[in-house]
C-alpha cells in the first residue's frame, strides 16, 4: 500500500464536495500529521466538518523530529509537518494546495498532486463523472482555483 500524506486543504475542499471518500478509493488510507488534525478541528462548526479521528482509514501521526519546524519556517505548521512526515515515513506522495508548499515538496524530491490531480485521477478511475461540476462547487464555496490550472485540468479529463 502506498503512503499518502495530505495536508489540510485537499481535505477541507473534498469534504465542502462530500467526496472525502475519493481518498480511500485512491490510496486505501492516508495519514496526516497531528498539525493538520488540529488545523480541520478549527472548523468544528462548519457545515462540512467531519471529525478525522473517527474516519478508520484516515491516521494521524505526531512527527518524531519536532526541531525539523525550524527548517520550514515560511509553511505553516500543518504544511511543515507534512513534509516532515512525508520524509520520516518515506511517503510515497503527499496531496497539498499550496504552491510555497509544493515548492517545498519539490525541493525535497518528494512526489505530490493536489486537490484537482486528486479529482482528475478519480475521473480516469471512474470514481467520479464530470470534474467541472465540482470545480464550480468548490468556487461557491469560497475555495480559489486558479483559473489557468482549472482549465487545464479541465482539457486534461476531456471537459473543455
Amino acid at each position: 500500500m502506498r503512503k499518502v500524506i495530505s495536508n489540510t486543504t485537499p481535505i477541507l475542499s473534498l469534504l465542502k464536495i462530500d467526496k472525502l471518500d475519493i481518498l480511500q478509493k485512491l490510496y486505501g488510507e492516508i495519514t496526516i500529521p497531528n498539525a493538520v488534525y488540529l488545523e480541520i478541528e478549527q472548523g468544528i462548526n462548519k457545515p462540512y466538518y467531519k471529525n478525522l479521528k473517527e474516519v478508520s482509514w484516515v491516521k494521524i501521526e505526531n512527527i518524531q523530529d519536532k526541531k525539523a519546524i525550524q527548517y520550514f519556517n515560511d509553511l505553516d505548521a500543518g504544511e511543515a509537518e507534512v513534509l516532515i512526515l512525508a520524509n520520516e515515513m518515506n511517503a510515497d506522495l503527499v496531496i497539498i494546495d499550496e504552491l510555497l508548499g509544493r515548492k517545498f515538496a519539490q525541493k525535497l524530491n518528494i512526489s505530490l498532486t493536489g486537490t484537482l490531480g486528486i479529482l482528475l485521477r478519480a475521473k480516469e478511475l471512474s470514481h467520479i463523472e464530470s470534474i467541472d461540476n465540482l470545480i464550480i462547487e468548490l468556487r461557491d464555496k469560497g475555495t480559489w482555483i486558479n483559473p489557468k490550472l482549472a482549465n487545464a485540468v479541465l482539457i486534461l479529463a476531456n471537459e473543455l
